[in-house]
């Protein structure tokens, strides 16, 4: 019976034992909150766009002349230079121009000599005339007659110098219709585009035709809609960052040449329409030495208009209430005492992922994440101290 009581009595002292083991452990048992450091990096302010690529400069070449293109004498993609050959038009009717317009101005100088002649001679007549009139050896009708034959030769030969001038006029510009017959490159550029092909009839009579299309693909343009509340803050000379459909890891840089001044709706009504977003276009400078950027690609922009380098920074989901002075109140945890401080921060330039530490934290030191939860946070890792023995 005494065994039995003995018994019993070492069952209800282990379980007391592990009851109270459990208890202890419990209340060592400290839940560390979820914290992020205070670190030292870069902290940059931009504006998102949606753009569209351009080539820097894109000219249509075209005809001012009407006739059958002869020759096509580039290929798509191909590169040419200013004053390379694009296409040859029939001109067989502007040399026929050119031909008649030189017969008609030999015409004309062969008359002025004529002319000349007939001056020359008119001239002696009055000279003689001049003679006999001195000597009284002839009248002065005659003498009269001389000198009206002599005005309307001269006058004869200015009205054929001014015909002349017409004619060397004619010439000039039957010389430039036949110039124009033969198309080439105003600047160095690839042909992006033929329009026209060899053997087709081009009519400039209400228009220039288009033949084809140069661009300079050297450098491009990047045409971003900026929004009306991001535009104030974009300026030339900031950097921009953008990435292709195609390449979305890969960033090119640019920059900021110009915003234009009112919207591309513009164009389409003077009046501008406040039933849609406004967005203003920004163009972009970026070199393009290898050709991976192409016309109409679209680039999803990146506009820096502000950055804050080698300075400390912490997340700004950590930045509890502000206060008058414009400080933040953030939680700050010591893992070796485990104990809290709530501290008022001053923040600089914030993109609302991260920002900038003014003052109030030290590089290093860990901020509480949740600072609605003084103490710990839920999901927090947990840590014990050492088991102490006892009952």
């Amino acid at each position: 019976m005494k065994k039995f009581w003995f018994g019993l009595l070492a069952v209800l002292v282990v379980a007391a034992g592990g009851y109270g083991w459990t208890r202890w452990q419990a209340s060592q048992v400290v839940v560390v909150p979820t914290t992020v450091a205070v670190e030292r990096g870069t902290v940059e302010q931009t504006v998102l766009a949606s753009g569209v690529i351009e080539a820097s400069s894109l000219v249509s070449v075209g005809s001012r002349v009407s006739g059958q293109v002869e020759t096509l004498a580039v290929t798509l993609g191909q590169q040419v230079k200013e004053g390379d050959l694009i296409a040859q038009i029939d001109s067989l009717s502007q040399q026929n121009d050119v031909l008649q317009a030189e017969a008609d101005l030999a015409q004309i100088e062969a008359d002025i000599l004529a002319k000349n002649a007939s001056i020359r001679e008119a001239e002696l007549t009055l000279e003689r005339n001049q003679q006999l009139s001195e000597r009284r050896l002839s009248s002065t009708g005659d003498l009269e007659a001389a000198e009206a034959a002599l005005a309307v030769a001269r006058a004869g030969l200015l009205s054929l110098q001014a015909q002349k001038q017409r004619a060397e006029v004619t010439i000039s510009n039957a010389r430039l219709e036949l110039a124009r017959t033969r198309i080439t490159a105003p600047i160095d550029g690839t042909v992006v585009a033929i329009v026209t092909s060899q053997g087709q009839t081009v009519n400039a009579g209400m228009d220039t035709p288009t033949i084809v299309k140069l661009a300079n693909l050297e450098r491009m343009v990047v045409k971003a809609d900026v929004s009306e509340a991001d535009v104030i803050r974009v300026e030339p000379g900031q950097v921009v960052g953008f990435t292709l459909l195609g390449e979305p890891d890969m960033t090119f840089e640019a920059v900021v040449r110009d915003v234009e001044p009112a919207p591309a709706s513009i164009k389409e009504s003077d009046e501008i329409s406040t039933d849609t977003a406004i967005y203003y276009k920004g163009l972009f400078d970026v070199e393009n030495p290898d050709r991976k950027l192409r016309i109409g690609m679209t680039a999803q922009v990146s506009i820096q208009i502000a950055e804050a380098k080698d300075v400390l920074t912490v997340l700004s989901s950590v930045l509890g209430a502000r206060d008058e002075d414009g400080a933040y109140a953030v939680r700050v945890y010591d893992p070796e005492t485990g104990r809290t401080e709530e501290r008022s921060v001053s923040i600089g330039l914030n993109n609302n992922i991260t920002a900038e530490v003014k003052s109030g934290l030290a590089e290093g030191e860990r901020v509480i994440a949740d600072a609605a939860a003084p103490g710990g946070a839920a999901g927090g890792s947990r840590r014990g101290g050492p088991p102490m023995m006892g009952f």
